[in-house]
């Protein structure tokens, strides 16, 4: 690994596709490698993320590419779009970022470049962001989301420590769609199948249901905006919950892209028991 400063959110990085498989029908598992991962860097949480940049086709940018200075000089409708994806690994020996990509057909961006992206091609990202990790002092965990939040969950719960107790509830499209995933935790993964049902509601009833164990909780709730915000009104207002004991996010919102999700995410996401925004 290269000595010098480590990454943050901010910093660019160019990737080269070392393979693809697929994890799933639905998941499409891309590794990334190369001389421009050596300033990478993550660990810290296991909500890790990066922005994937996709150029627009017509539109010639500088060589060396820089992100900074497209924003600058190009107007706004020129600048390549940005898709945010969880890291699902990170080898720092083998220089190696493993993103798991939600893949339903021809729809949206991120998805179908993974499922047609070949080893060798480059993409820039940048990053990594990221903001949770389990926390020890906690008593047990909580892990709600659905796919688009599946890496992270998957990330924790590796990352959970021998006998930490989880309740883990993770909402896919159907049986197919479930992973192995092992973890030295003491783990109840519950895997729920969507079917035709609104995304988030078999989540929304689990977690609503859920006989909570004494002690302390840390949750962990991401994916769809919906049904993430009616478990933090369920969480918060319900259950008692404090601001410090969630990390809660929508991921992305049904009927919008990232663009527009992002655009509105500040006023979405206020937190029903305080004034300022979550």
């Amino acid at each position: 690994m290269s000595d010098q400063p480590a990454a943050n959110r901010s910093t660019l990085h160019r990737g080269r596709v070392l393979r693809v498989e697929w994890v799933t029908p639905h998941m499409a598992r891309v590794v990334l490698g190369g001389e421009g991962l050596q300033r990478f860097a993550a660990g810290q949480y296991t909500d890790h993320y990066v922005k994937l940049i996709f150029p627009l086709e017509g539109v010639r940018y500088p060589e060396p590419f820089d992100i900074a200075a497209i924003r600058r000089d190009f107007p706004r409708d020129q600048w390549p779009k940005t898709r945010t994806y969880t890291v699902r690994g990170w080898d720092p020996e083998a220089v190696e970022l493993t993103l798991d990509f939600v893949h339903h057909g021809e729809r949206g961006l991120a998805g179908p470049w993974a499922a047609t992206v070949k080893p060798g091609e480059e993409i820039y990202f940048i990053g990594p962001g990221g903001g949770y990790s389990p926390s020890p002092e906690a008593d047990w965990h909580l892990l709600a989301g659905d796919e688009a939040a599946l890496p992270a969950i998957a990330a924790s719960l590796e990352a959970m420590p021998s006998g930490a107790v989880v309740k883990a509830f993770i909402e896919v499209s159907g049986p197919e769609d479930e992973q192995e995933i092992r973890t030295p935790a003491d783990a109840e993964i519950v895997w729920l199948h969507r079917g035709e049902r609104q995304i988030g509601d078999a989540l929304h009833e689990a977690v609503s249901a859920l006989d909570f164990p004494t002690g302390t909780v840390h949750a962990f709730v991401h994916g769809e905006a919906h049904f993430v915000k009616a478990l933090r009104q369920h969480l918060r207002m319900e259950r008692g919950l404090t601001r410090d004991q969630l990390s809660i996010s929508g991921y992305w919102r049904r009927g919008v892209d990232e663009d527009g999700w992002q655009s509105t995410k500040s006023e979405w996401s206020r937190d029903p028991a305080d004034p300022t925004p979550a």
